[in-house]
């Protein structure tokens, strides 16, 4: 592959310049794109890095925190709410979907802020959503009926950028003709920092006298702010803490947390970072123990003071992703996508640290049968507006398995529920399987599975299911 880098980066440039892309996500990609043309690969190898054996549990901390009152004045709480939910079928910004009751993601998420600020009196914590084109006008639409939710501020959000995506062979920018959107990729979570400084948030945070920040994604409603968490990471000096939780066998193909031979630095690897002949250890739950959850808590004069030493740009480790120019075409043109975590901003800072959560703090929703547990009665949602296993289940949520010819699209998957899910707070596992429509009353014990065979759809009736496999043709 021959690459013009002065022409590449030159039409890059302009391409950015003609829409408006700020300084600090231009300069980043700038740069992710010469390391690409060096030969950079993005893999992390096995010879770089060794597993973290032992973590401090989260668990462990004490629960009364004295200055709690302090540490929620100097806090804010960003949630990543870019995400359109398009594998599930929406259209829409996932975070409004329903799940539980009438409340979507965005009204539990507004009522555990506001929550917090009539315990504690006034403005604190500050939230902000860091929203894509995609999906601030339609969310900030929705929250207006929270209006005191901006605070002092009246600032609700900032936005993601954009990149473009790049010609696999050549790396100059893909070129769509009729549909310039196609031309366009999300550069990754890891966009948070240029972004919050090219809006303006990370100075507004500090003279605010805005300390730490607590960032997570809005459709994973088990990262709540924890007080006991909070105090640790204001203790120990460190500028960045992430929290992990054990990785299990349903976890093998996630990223893991691993620490540097080189400097003893904390990394994190996704799967596209790891070459194909070490995806056997890549695996191995037993040797890379924790995975990201994604709860980050940030420092923020730390934060300052890395990206000032850095002419504003964190260099995150590039992820490289091939796909096609329009990705609902595979004969279309490939191209490269370039991406970065911003989890993997735990080796960019001088302290970083990491703490072992219960996997209750990672409960996201990425498909229709996560949302079928958060809707049955195995989850239960608390006075402070937490939504969390119900006691009874002993931290175990039910496995559900769900046809994805029929229940993959929340549309579809909905007609089969017309007058609610099964109750599930005794269930162990759920499989559904075919064209299937349930009464209400229906209730799952232990192990249960339903399965059409036929093509028609069957109406599966009310009553208790123990231990059965119920087969209706």
């Amino acid at each position: 592959m021959s690459i013009e880098i002065n022409r590449v980066l030159e039409s890059i440039s302009r391409k950015a310049s003609e829409h408006s892309l700020s300084d600090p996500t231009v300069k980043g990609f700038l740069r992710a794109v010469t390391e690409v043309a060096k030969g950079a690969t993005g893999l992390i190898c096995e010879a770089e890095i060794e597993p973290i054996s032992d973590l401090p549990q989260s668990a462990s901390l004490a629960g009364d925190v004295a200055n709690v009152r302090s540490l929620v004045d100097q806090l804010a709480i960003i949630k990543l709410n870019g995400g359109l939910g398009t594998g599930m079928g929406l259209a829409g910004p996932k975070s409004l979907l329903r799940v539980k009751g009438t409340d979507t993601f965005l009204d539990i998420i507004a009522k555990q802020v506001l929550g917090f600020r009539e315990r504690f009196g006034g403005d604190s914590p500050g939230f902000y959503l860091m929203n894509s084109f995609s999906t601030q006008a339609e969310t900030l639409d929705f929250l207006k009926k929270y209006p005191r939710l901006a605070g002092s501020s009246g600032k609700l959000d900032f936005l993601q950028s954009k990149v473009p995506k790049l010609c696999f062979d050549s790396l100059l920018p893909a070129d769509s003709e009729g549909d310039s959107d196609l031309e366009w990729c999300p550069p990754g979570h890891g966009d948070i920092y240029p972004s919050m400084v090219s809006s303006g948030l990370l100075q507004s945070l500090l003279d605010q006298g805005v300390k730490y920040l607590f960032v997570s994604n809005s459709d994973n409603l088990g990262a709540t702010v924890d007080f006991p968490i909070l105090s640790y990471f204001a203790e120990s000096g460190a500028g960045f803490m992430m929290e992990v939780a054990r990785r299990t066998g349903a976890d093998r193909k996630g990223g893991h947390l691993a620490r540097r031979r080189a400097d003893g630095r904390l990394v994190l690897r996704e799967s596209a970072q790891c070459a194909d002949s070490e995806s056997e250890q890549f695996q191995d739950v037993n040797r890379y123990t924790y995975f990201n959850t994604n709860n980050l808590w940030i420092q923020i004069e730390h934060l300052k003071r890395e990206l000032d030493q850095r002419d504003g740009v964190l260099e995150l480790p590039i992820i490289k992703n091939r796909k096609t120019l329009d990705p609902r075409d595979p004969s279309s043109p490939s191209v490269l996508q370039l991406e970065s975590a911003m989890g993997a901003a735990i080796e960019c800072f001088e302290k970083s640290i990491a703490i072992e959560v219960p996997r209750a703090r990672f409960s996201p929703v990425k498909t229709t049968a996560d949302l079928l547990s958060l809707w049955s009665d195995a989850y239960v949602l608390t006075e402070d507006h937490r939504l969390i296993l119900a006691p009874s289940r002993d931290g175990r949520p039910p496995v559900v398995s769900l046809d994805s010819d029929h229940y993959k699209f929340i549309a579809d998957f909905e007609r089969h529920f017309p007058q609610g899910v099964p109750g599930m707070i005794e269930c162990d596992s759920l499989k559904i399987c075919g064209d299937l429509r349930f009464d209400s009353g229906v209730i799952c014990r232990g192990k249960v599975s339903f399965e059409n065979p036929g093509s028609s759809v069957k109406q599966v009736p009310s009553g208790n299911y123990e231990n059965s496999n119920l087969t209706l043709s």
